[in-house]
């Protein structure tokens, strides 16, 4: 393809012999596509010798990518990200559609904030789709809640204090039954304060032998089941209510969502590719997957024991909120992927400033930058056997979608691949590694413990609504 500017309409684009991966059909398999003037003309589906050699460790073709919970910065905190950089993050991840937090300076409680937020998306150039949650409270004070018919109005997709949870759960029923009938989602930070507060890192061997301040798994499962428990209190009164939980992290969370939906509530949740592949032992030092942390019998290796500790301790770039977890939680969150009880994985994009990282561990602020190595982590999941390719594109597609609720053709949907209709999709060669660095991300926050590591899936082309969003360097002619 030769050299366009972002936001150009691509003339044409001729894709032969990759691996297509469809959710929305849920079809998989060789074949070829074609885009003219930005729309998606053909694609061929092969059978036979034509489809001899081709696999899903080669070049792919899958629908643009939906992430529903990245933190932009702007307005108030530019230094970490703006919308411009934050989108053109999302583009070099292959996503062609973001779900911007509210926690921003002022919180996103009121149209004026989500306007300017709109405004620099605009402005931006770039294709990839903004969307917005509101925040449930003013301020996210937890104390009164927001305006929600208003934010609704002005188009958000959801309704979230992330960052912190709803206080109390009289606000958080009230926010039930109010976005019930507006149609929305509460999407609830689970962490009961009153168990976190200091907190450094998860509690176990890990903290006890640094010295950091235990961050206990019971602080996520007390607020998940609480956040349950209201809903399900609440389904009478608002049968479009709608709950989901983000960014889970342990076992026992996630078993409590499985057992809600086999009940039949309302509720869905999510999880991030670095509670996925990190544990606990990457703030001690290690860099392994989270899958290779346990040995046979599914019981967490001993980093000090069996030498996996190759980085400095108290890397600033591991501390997260939730904090990342002992791998027998890592392995409940991809279990939770591969089953279904996690709907989506999200980035929970998190970019922040060399100022606000490089300090003491108990100091930093919490949050990894994520949109760009996403597709990487998974991808290496997916090389070792731990999840399907399928699955992985639908937990970053129609599941994310399904969360918002959207349906074809409207804002936020899983476009699958469609011909006729405007290309948004990404192509990645899943068999070229790249080297995560400061220079290659284009995101303005650097804050990932993935910094000089290589990972599998070079993103080559990024359309968003036929529009350009991101090319690989390599493929300008």
């Amino acid at each position: 393809m030769h050299e366009l500017r972002v936001g150009e309409v691509v003339p044409l684009l001729e894709i032969s012999r990759a691996w297509l991966v469809d959710p929305v059909s849920r079809r998989e398999g060789p074949g070829e596509v074609v885009v003219r003037d930005g729309i998606l003309e053909a694609v061929t589906w092969l059978k036979g010798a034509a489809a001899d050699g081709i696999g899903p460790d080669g070049v792919l073709v899958l629908p643009g990518l939906i992430d529903l919970h990245v933190h932009l910065r702007e307005p108030g905190n530019e230094d970490a990200e703006t919308v411009a950089s934050g989108l053109a993050a999302a583009a070099h991840g292959g996503f062609t559609t973001v779900c911007a937090m509210p926690n921003t300076t002022p919180a996103a409680d009121e149209p004026s904030v989500l306007a300017r937020v709109a405004g620099a998306a605009a402005a931006s150039g770039s294709p990839v789709e903004l969307l917005a949650h509101g925040a449930v409270t003013v301020g996210r004070a937890g104390e009164r809640l927001a305006a929600l018919g208003e934010l609704a109005d002005a188009g958000v997709v959801g309704f979230s204090d992330d960052g912190s949870p709803v206080k109390s759960a009289t606000l958080l029923r009230n926010a039930l039954l109010y976005a019930g009938m507006l149609g929305l989602p509460i999407v609830e930070h689970v962490e009961d304060a009153t168990l976190t507060s200091g907190a450094e890192a998860n509690e176990g061997l890990v903290a006890t032998i640094l010295g950091l301040k235990g961050w206990p798994p019971a602080a996520e499962i007390a607020a998940a089941e609480r956040a349950i428990a209201v809903l399900d209190s609440v389904r009478a009164d608002a049968t479009g209510a709608r709950l989901h939980l983000t960014h889970l992290s342990t076992a026992g969370a996630l078993a409590a969502v499985r057992r809600a939906k086999a009940a039949g509530l309302p509720v869905t949740c999510d999880v991030t590719p670095h509670h996925l592949g990190f544990t606990d032992e990457w703030v001690a030092g290690a860099r392994r997957w989270a899958w290779e942390a346990l040995d046979e019998s599914g019981v967490a290796r001993d980093p000090w024991a069996d030498g996996a500790l190759v980085a400095h301790p108290y890397a600033t770039a591991c501390r997260v909120n939730p904090p990342l977890r002992g791998a027998a939680d890592a392995a409940a969150c991809l279990a939770a992927l591969v089953d279904g009880t996690a709907d989506a994985v999200v980035t929970d994009h998190a970019p922040h400033t060399a100022v606000d990282k490089e300090t003491e561990f108990g100091l930093a602020v919490n949050g990894i930058s994520g949109l760009e190595t996403a597709v990487g982590v998974l991808l290496a999941a997916v090389a070792a056997g731990r999840l399907s390719l399928a699955r992985a594109v639908a937990a970053l597609t129609v599941g994310p979608a399904a969360v918002m609720g959207s349906r074809p053709g409207r804002r936020g949907a899983a476009r699958g691949l469609v011909e006729g209709a405007p290309a948004d999709l990404v192509v990645v060669d899943a068999g070229d590694d790249w080297r995560v660095t400061p220079e290659a991300l284009a995101s303005r926050g650097k804050n990932t413990p993935l910094l000089g590591r290589e990972l599998p899936g070079r993103v080559l082309v990024t359309l968003a609504q036929g529009r350009l969003a991101y090319q690989d360097p390599s493929e300008r002619a």
